[in-house]
């Protein structure tokens, strides 16, 4: 019996083993598979046409839908039905390997072109506060969008910033760094 017992023990650590041999990347580009398959579904259940690209940038799988006429339906008004979509996406590949994603979505280029428009936002902001000295709250953001903010002014000498609030009226505020 005793003998019965280390066999299953030992044949239980042996896929624990490779698990853990498998490479950050590996796990990043199966979330994008599977992202990519269950929004393959969703076009299909919309009727809508998009080409899914995947990719893996910065610790993160990057998923995009991009050259349908009907996707920026998907997008909704300030990005809320992408960010929305993203969430749902996420469940979908947390329910595959049993950990939370942090992938990210981009629907016909939205969050790609809402990145420079925040850049120049936060630069300009930074440059305003450090010319005046002036504090500036700028307005309620995601937290995308409040990152790109944030890396936006930490690119500026003598500004900082931080986030103020509860959700969803979080917003970044700019000041001299004193």
């Amino acid at each position: 019996m005793a003998e019965t017992v280390e066999a299953i023990d030992a044949d239980d650590e042996a896929p624990a083993a490779e698990a853990t041999g498998s490479s950050t990347e590996d796990l990043l580009v199966r979330e994008g598979d599977i992202a990519g398959d269950y929004l393959e579904r969703l076009l299909d259940l919309l009727d809508y046409d998009g080409d899914i690209d995947l990719d893996v940038e910065s610790g993160r799988a990057i998923v995009s839908i991009d050259g349908g006429d009907d996707l920026e339906k998907l997008v909704g008004g300030r990005g809320q039905v992408l960010e929305a979509l993203q969430e749902l996406t996420r469940l979908a590949v947390q329910q595959e390997t049993g950990t939370r994603s942090r992938l990210m979505l981009d629907i016909a280029g939205w969050r790609a072109g809402r990145r420079a428009e925040l850049t120049e936002l936060g630069r300009t902001t930074a440059e305003t506060v450090k010319a005046t000295g002036e504090k500036v709250r700028l307005q309620p953001m995601s937290p995308f969008e409040r990152k790109v903010v944030h890396d936006a002014v930490a690119a500026v000498g003598g500004v900082k910033s931080e986030s103020e609030g509860e959700e969803p009226k979080r917003r970044v505020v700019v000041m001299p760094d004193a």
